[in-house]
């Protein structure tokens, strides 16, 4: 295996994991004031936000250091 994706701590973790993780530690409200996109504060569903982050880097961006960060 190769040791970059090793030390890499999403590896193996699907989007939808690192979302679900997300929505179970802090729900939806609190998600979406932390950030700020419509997908998360206007009528939320997993499956609409999973659609939305897998065509806007930037907001799935956010979404894994939000991630990252509540790990440490």
């Amino acid at each position: 295996m190769d040791k970059e994706q090793e030390s890499n701590p999403l590896h193996r973790m699907t989007l939808e994991k690192i979302l679900n993780s997300l929505v179970e530690n802090y729900g939806w409200e609190e998600l979406g004031r932390r950030i700020n996109i419509r997908c998360f504060t206007y009528d939320p569903s997993i499956k609409s936000s999973l659609k939305f982050l897998r065509k806007t880097p930037w907001a799935r961006t956010k979404v894994e250091k939000l991630f990252l960060s509540r790990r440490d």
